[in-house]
Parts: C-alpha cells; sequence; structure tokens
C-alpha cells in the first residue's frame, strides 16, 4: 500500500478502494482468528485494553513491591496445603521466606512490608493435622 491518495479523491473512499482491492488480491485470507469471534466484543469499551492483556500475557503485576509480595505468599500458602510431601511444604514455605528476607533488607517503594518470614515447623504442622496427623518426610 504504498499508494498516495490522490488530491481530489475523498479519503474515505481512497481507503475503501485500498481495503477492497486488498481483499480481492487475497492480502486478509491467512490472518489468525478468521472466521472466529472477536474476543470479548461482549464486554464494555475499555480503552485500556490492550495494555490490559500486554500486561496479562506478559504475567507483569501493576503492584507494589510489598503487596504483590504479599499476594504470592498468600498463593504459597495455598499451594503448600496442597502440597503431597512435607518436604515439599518446607521448600514451598523455605522459598517464600527467602524472598520476605531479601525484600525486608532493602527499601522498596509503595507502603511497607509488613510479612515475617514463616515458622516453618508451624506450618507443616498445621498440614500434618490437616492430612490427619501422619508424619510425611
Amino acid at each position: 500500500m504504498t499508494e498516495r491518495k490522490p488530491s481530489g479523491e475523498r479519503f474515505e473512499s481512497w481507503v475503501d478502494r485500498q481495503v477492497r482491492e486488498a481483499i480481492e488480491r487475497g492480502e486478509f485470507d491467512d490472518l489468525p482468528g478468521l472466521g472466529q469471534p472477536i474476543p470479548d466484543i461482549d464486554k464494555p469499551y475499555d480503552e485500556m485494553w490492550w495494555v490490559r492483556r500486554k500486561l496479562r500475557q506478559e504475567n507483569v503485576s501493576l503492584l507494589p513491591p510489598a503487596l504483590a509480595l504479599r499476594r504470592e505468599a498468600e498463593q504459597a500458602l495455598a499451594e503448600a496445603a496442597r502440597a503431597d510431601s512435607e518436604a515439599e511444604v518446607r521448600r514451598i514455605v523455605e522459598d517464600v521466606n527467602d524472598q520476605i528476607r531479601a525484600m525486608t533488607r532493602r527499601p522498596i517503594p509503595g507502603p511497607p512490608l509488613t510479612l515475617v518470614p514463616y515458622d516453618v515447623d508451624e506450618i507443616v504442622r498445621e498440614w500434618r493435622e490437616r492430612r490427619g496427623g501422619g508424619e510425611g518426610r
């Protein structure tokens, strides 16, 4: 589409002609999503939709570091509760504790981090109780 719009032609008709000719040449035939419904077409308009989609695809968080770590810690505790072995529970909790300790050693932007490392033995004890009290090393 290197052709320039002729000076006497209306812009809309020039664009329409360019699109029609590209369709006739088959330039739109192999586009991804051809014939499929447009995603989220029924949702209310959001002018930042493409930013939100990109952030979701890239797994980027807009939360301040302290809040992002708090969410990650909650997810880690839930994952530990579903773990199959005591060793896995310990690994999960120790990993999140390492992150908490690392963040408390340096200044961070946003709200302060109010998390303290978890007591691994206490988490393991609770995990055992939920599983019926058996040792699970």
